[in-house]
């Protein structure tokens, strides 16, 4: 949530401040929170992010992570937070160059160090940053592994495009961009 509301089209000082603040809380307790769930200021710290993070989202919306995940979930039945997470890093892989600097600011909230990096390399380690926390805290299914049949693919990108969530995605996506995006998660 606080990644899509930060490079959202319709960001704003306000929702930044909170999905930078999320961003950093969150990448920071996560994983210790999953591993120690009876820690209680580990899981303040977490929902106290999650907190932040919808405070942002519900002032600047979201993108086509979301747009995507809804239809999924929808058709699988399957956790929304799971969803999401599989199609993050695609999705950035995607939208990165229309919004590098915000991507470089996530980046560094959750602790990556860019200078004198290029826009390539930036992107690389964001990527790989949030598949080590997926991996970190459990995620490691791919789309075929949630049983998606891929023939679906179209028609999931269709409603996809349909869904609000797309209106302020970074970058403008068509029906075969989005294909495409869950053909790598896939």
């Amino acid at each position: 949530h606080a990644i899509e509301a930060f490079v959202s089209q319709a960001n704003s000082t306000f929702s930044d401040l909170y999905a930078l603040e999320a961003i950093r809380i969150i990448s920071s307790n996560i994983e210790k929170a999953v591993k120690n769930p009876l820690d209680l200021d580990l899981c303040a710290n977490s929902m106290l992010g999650s907190l932040y993070a919808g405070i942002a989202f519900s002032n600047a919306s979201l993108g086509a992570v979301h747009a995507m995940a809804h239809s999924l979930g929808g058709l699988l039945d399957t956790p929304h937070g799971e969803c999401n997470a599989i199609l993050l890093e695609h999705v950035i892989e995607y939208n990165f160059e229309e919004a590098v600097n915000r991507y470089r600011l996530i980046g560094e909230a959750m602790g990556l160090t860019f200078e004198n990096k290029t826009d390539k390399l930036i992107k690389s380690m964001l990527i790989q940053e949030i598949r080590d926390l997926k991996n970190k805290v459990g995620i490691h299914k791919t789309l075929s592994g949630i049983g998606l049949d891929r023939k679906m693919i179209p028609l999931l990108a269709e409603y996809s495009l349909r869904d609000i969530c797309m209106a302020t995605n970074p970058r403008f996506l068509t029906q075969e961009n989005v294909e495409v995006i869950f053909e790598n998660a896939y």
